[in-house]
């Protein structure tokens, strides 16, 4: 699978300076030559993004709506050969990395069906005095130059929630996927090529975040960034953005309650995927999960023994459930953490430990709420038990958290649902299931450190566009 990969900028393949070698997380084998751009060669794909802003701007609707739908079918055509460059690449199991794909095609699509959908609203004047005899409405129009930075773990579908609005609003992008996942990013280049897309619409530039990723933040010519990752960064980029637009996507903690009339049984198999899918390494996967004291020891030991049942090994197995995490490193930080958590008196049901390079899926109870396992954004493969004596009490332990992403709660009592969709400060509330949940239409995005905007195709495309009023003077 070995292959040199360029930049592409202006609808071509652009031989870099320099080129790193790309290994695979499970493997170590190396599997691309991928280019490193210095700052002057991302300056020449915002220069082409730049020069095709007129060219689609023009474009009609159902052009734009057109080259989506294209590349939706190219990718369903494609699927298993998408399908196994996200899983070498991230090592995500294959059967999660199919089912990226298949959500990458609908994201595609709900971007096609959108772009025919943009408009805006007639306004009564004459409500005011003085507005006697004029006719106003609004539209919507492309921002321009979108700067796109999009993270490991879902390579392939995050592109698509940033590229996909705004080709369909009718902007440029330049994309800067995660060093570690390059190769699907650069794979729906080759399929949005394909489906017409004017050259420089869309310019895909792999390097260093404080050069490629510095570089998109601080041009002037790019007038929105739209970025997932973590908080830290987010922050430095809504500093160095200026005056520009900006849609955080960021981290999170997702927690889950459980009630005590749950039957514990039906809902175990649904929790740890939610919990492990991915090796946790999800923006919602879920990590907290506080139980009614008088469920807590059937869920406890249903969830251990559940997770001890999970199969781990190579990405390309179809049965493989676990694999190994994006980097060594962020195995050895995730082991720290549960460490931590072991040597403050917690205890770990099961996992813990890294089998043949894997760190296996591990539950901890008993651990207090300032330990980082609890409080901060694990992304691993690693979920804490935590009993409550109430609902109310769960309430106030989710929400004491610097993140607010999405949060679920089982309960099959209708006035504890509504209780919690009222006062857990989160993003969005999922009512009898995991946090974990996300279709590609529904809006997506957070409070506090969770981020800023929303992503979901149609909230994506109001955010890359502007709102116009246009004011026609019938009195003379």
């Amino acid at each position: 699978m070995f292959t040199k990969q360029p930049l592409f900028i202006a609808g071509k393949r652009y031989e870099a300076e320099q080129y790193r070698m790309l290994r695979a997380p499970y493997s170590g084998e190396v599997i691309a030559e991928v280019a490193s751009a210095n700052g002057d060669e991302t300056d020449k794909a915002i220069a082409a993004a730049y020069e095709a802003r007129a060219v689609m701007r023009r474009m009609p609707a159902h052009e734009r709506a057109a080259i989506l739908e294209r590349v939706a079918e190219g990718l369903k055509l494609r699927k298993d050969e998408a399908a196994r460059i996200i899983a070498v690449e991230s090592a995500k199991p294959i059967k999660y990395a199919l089912a990226e794909v298949d959500r990458t095609i609908q994201t595609y699509k709900f971007a096609a069906e959108e772009a025919k959908r943009i408009h805006g609203e007639t306004i009564s004047l004459d409500a005011a005095p003085g507005g006697e005899g004029r006719l106003a409405y609004t539209v919507r129009e492309p921002l321009g130059v979108i700067g796109a930075i999009t993270p490991f773990n879902f390579p392939m579908n995050l592109v698509a929630h940033k590229v996909g609005p705004a080709i369909a609003a009718g902007n440029t992008v330049v994309l800067k996927p995660a060093a570690q996942t390059p190769l699907s990013a650069y794979f729906i280049g080759e399929l949005f090529q394909e489906a017409g897309l004017p050259a420089g619409a869309l310019n895909i530039v792999t390097g260093p975040g404080g050069v490629v990723g510095d570089t998109i933040v601080q041009d002037d010519r790019v007038v929105k960034i739209t970025f997932t990752g973590s908080p830290e960064v987010g922050t430095r980029i809504r500093a160095k953005a200026g005056l520009k637009r900006v849609t955080l996507e960021l981290g999170s903690n997702a927690a889950l309650i459980v009630d005590n009339k749950v039957d514990v049984e039906r809902i175990i198999p649904r929790c740890v995927m939610g919990a492990f899918s991915n090796q946790g390494q999800v923006c919602i996967s879920l990590q907290r999960i506080y139980v009614h004291e008088a469920v807590y020891e059937a869920f406890t030991e249903s969830f251990a023994h559940a997770t001890s049942g999970l199969r781990l090994g190579d990405p390309l197995d179809v049965n493989t459930d676990i694999s190994a995490m994006i980097s060594e490193g962020e195995s050895k930080r995730a082991l720290s953490w549960i460490e931590e958590a072991i040597n403050s008196g917690a205890t770990v049901l099961t996992g813990g430990s890294v089998s043949n390079g894997v760190l296996e899926p591990t539950v901890i109870v008993n651990a207090e709420d300032e330990l980082k396992v609890s409080c901060s954004e694990v992304f691993a493969p690693v979920v804490v038990i935590h009993k409550v004596q109430s609902v109310e009490e769960a309430i106030a332990r989710v929400n004491d958290s610097p993140y607010g992403l999405q949060a679920g709660i089982y309960t099959p009592d209708l006035n504890t649902a509504l209780q919690a969709a009222d006062e857990l400060h989160v993003g969005g509330v999922l009512i009898n299931d995991i946090p974990t949940f996300r279709v590609d239409h529904m809006p997506y995005g957070g409070v506090k450190q969770s981020g800023l905007g929303r992503e979901g195709i149609k909230y994506a495309v109001e955010e890359m566009t502007e709102l116009k009023l246009i004011v026609i003077n019938r009195n003379v």
